[in-house]
């Protein structure tokens, strides 16, 4: 599925040296998904003993990656 990142998500990318291909593994592989507010959902997963939380919105045919912890 096609994933696009908001521009605040982007942000935080760079801020916390977080790659595209480590949100595509935590997305493909989390730990757990939970609901997050209204549509909103949250993915949790490790990448190289590291923590990343994902907030997204799926949406049709795409996943929008609003922000990452």
């Amino acid at each position: 599925m096609k994933i696009v990142y908001s521009e605040h998500a982007t942000k935080r990318m760079k801020q916390r040296g977080i790659t595209e291909l480590e949100i595509e593994h935590v997305l493909d592989y989390p730990s757990y998904i939970k609901k997050s507010f209204e549509e909103t959902k949250e993915a949790v997963g490790k990448v190289n003993n590291r923590l990343i939380k994902i907030k997204f919105i799926e949406i049709e045919n795409y996943i929008k990656v609003i922000t990452i912890m």
